[in-house]
């Protein structure tokens, strides 16, 4: 076999495997997409049946009825405070330890590279425990309590646990960063604040965006800390999703749990067509830096 026709056959194996790859994640995707608008009725078929039409009052049902709605509100501030949250302290901490020699650096990034290796789900119940003293210590001012079921403090554990991979990857980016740029800025009578917002932030933006992905991803799709953080009525919305299921199930109306897994799925879909395209510069910026 020539080198030729190993190179046609490698790079028809791979558009094979990618294509199977993109056929297993379109296929249940737009199978949920059809059986989100079907009547009660249809589910007694084929199940790969198309819809008989766009039965869209599944989505008013449990936007409404089943409460996804409020639990959609409360999953995107806890999303969007935790990513301002872990945004706000991270760029300048990275930043610092990327760029700045001080007493214990080191052991600061030891310190960090040390929280990636730790689970957040493994250490819930003790963050957990704690909360609950908090709230036991505050009980004379705050009766009703503070620390728990509380949405922003959700978003500040969510931020809190994400800090270490954030921190991990921007600083790994602002060191390959030529120096020259924050030397002309400071020549310029840039302060170093100046320097870190308006120099290196927008050149390190493809990083930023990855980072926003992630930690968008991470907080929109938790389930654990949300289900033991927010016991009350201020559910997120896999939590409220999993009560939908449990409800559907044993009331066998399919469409409405299925419109609500849509309504979960579509702010990802929607943040990715808007970054892809900085995910990919990001990405191939990478490989070109060195």
């Amino acid at each position: 076999m020539t080198p030729f026709t190993k190179a046609r056959t490698g790079r028809a194996l791979t558009y094979v495997l990618v294509t199977a790859i993109a056929l297993a994640i379109a296929v249940p995707v737009a199978w949920v997409l059809f059986a989100s608008v079907k009547r009660k009725g249809e589910f007694y078929g084929s199940p790969w049946a198309l819809p008989e039409g766009l039965h869209l009052q599944n989505y008013v049902d449990a936007f409404v009825g089943a409460r996804m709605g409020q639990y959609f509100f409360t999953s995107l501030l806890v999303t969007v405070l935790g990513l301002v949250f872990v945004v706000a302290v991270s760029v300048p901490a990275a930043y610092v330890i990327a760029r700045y020699e001080f007493r214990g650096r080191s052991l600061v990034e030891v310190a960090l590279l040390a929280g990636l290796f730790v689970n957040v789900n493994y250490i819930v119940v003790p963050i957990f425990l704690m909360l609950v003293d908090w709230d036991r210590a505050l009980v004379d001012v705050l009766p009703g309590g503070f620390f728990i079921d509380n949405p922003g403090v959700l978003s500040l554990v969510y931020a809190a646990t994400s800090i270490p991979f954030t921190v991990y990857l921007l600083t790994a980016y602002f060191r390959s960063i030529p120096a020259d740029y924050e030397e002309a800025a400071a020549l310029d009578g840039a302060s170093r604040f100046q320097i870190m917002t308006r120099v290196m932030l927008p050149m390190a933006r493809p990083a930023l965006t990855t980072v926003i992905l992630f930690n968008f991803l991470a907080y929109w799709n938790d389930f654990i800390i949300a289900l033991t953080l927010l016991p009350g009525e201020g559910k997120t919305l896999q939590v409220g999703l999993l009560n939908l299921m449990t409800a559907q199930k044993a009331a066998a109306d399919y469409g409405r749990l299925y419109a609500g897994m849509v309504i979960v799925i579509v702010p990802v879909l929607i943040l990715y067509a808007l970054i892809q395209r900085r995910l990919i510069e990001g990405m191939a910026a990478g490989g070109v830096k060195g």
